[in-house]
């Protein structure tokens, strides 16, 4: 009897593994274009030829119109690729962690939700940091495309093979440390926002466990997965897209050296650079992802998150 449990809980984590990453797919392959306005946006200042003004609607109309609408996607596949471990290790992470942690203490209060999802989502993006850094880059050589230079990489694969050889098998962690702070404070504000959020609008009878409960929870989630993460998201982002160079410079030496000289050349204010583009992005990304898995969830006759 108790190994019938046991394998049944086997299948029951396997196919919350499955059903989060078709989500995860969902989310990523709508609200990718929007991602991608992001990471111009938030390199936007490094260099001297970019120093014009600019915004994130100038950007979508620049890249489609220099590389057609499928520019909106380069970088999609690492993106992808990223989710299928990077979402899955962090949401039934979460989960497991909340459960254990509940039936020792009982209910979670806010904060204990915001502490287990902020270790789920930084063991989680330890794994997924190498298809993230990629993503970076590949998003990255867009930008050179459309000011006419050549991209570095062809594709993912590319990618993975130049990065390996020019900066060793480590550079694909490049950046990991603020990719660990920021998944910390999105998951710590997603996971635990959402769900409190969830529980919060059905207790006070604003909605049923339905799209609209989802979509309210969501909402808020996003609102405060992005206020907590876009510093990090920042530093982050220009860590990971600076390779090294073959003197052995690179324009900034650490997570703390990238978010003084930012704050110095750009002021405070470019630490929240991309903030509504990935609020947008966000906000529809977890609309999609939650109410899919749920879906999904209720489907496989699993009960709400």
């Amino acid at each position: 009897m108790k190994s019938g449990h046991q394998q049944g809980g086997v299948d029951t984590t396997h196919t919350k593994i499955l059903i989060t990453s078709l989500s995860a797919m969902v989310a990523e392959s709508t609200t990718f274009p929007i991602d991608l306005i992001k990471t111009r946006l938030q390199l936007h200042g490094e260099s001297i030829s970019s120093s014009r003004s600019t915004g994130a609607f100038r950007i979508g109309l620049d890249i489609i119109h220099k590389q057609g609408p499928l520019g909106l996607y380069k970088g999609l596949s690492p993106a992808i690729f990223r989710h299928l471990f990077y979402t899955p290790i962090r949401i039934v992470g979460y989960e497991h962690m909340r459960s254990v942690a509940s039936a020792n203490n009982g209910s979670l209060s806010i904060i204990g939700k915001a502490f287990v999802g902020g270790i789920s989502g930084s063991m989680a993006q330890v794994i997924a940091s190498p298809a993230d850094l990629i993503k970076v880059r590949m998003q990255a050589d867009s930008q050179m495309m459309s000011q006419g230079l050549q991209p570095r990489y062809s594709g993912p694969f590319d990618a993975l093979n130049k990065i390996v050889q020019a900066e060793g098998f480590q550079g694909l962690w490049k950046g990991v440390f603020p990719n660990i702070q920021r998944a910390f404070l999105v998951n710590m504000g997603e996971l635990a926002v959402y769900d409190h959020a969830k529980q919060f609008v059905i207790k006070s009878r604003i909605a049923e466990d339905n799209v609209y409960a989802h979509t309210l929870a969501s909402i808020m989630s996003g609102l405060a997965a992005t206020s907590l993460s876009c510093p990090a998201d920042v530093v982050k982002t220009r860590m990971m897209n600076q390779a090294a160079k073959k003197e052995g410079n690179v324009l900034y030496s650490s997570s703390y050296d990238c978010l003084v000289k930012t704050v110095k050349v750009e002021g405070l204010r470019a630490l929240w650079k991309g903030f509504f583009p990935t609020w947008a992005r966000l906000g529809p990304w977890q609309f999609v992802f939650w109410v899919s898995y749920e879906k999904f969830r209720k489907f496989a006759g699993l009960s709400s998150f």
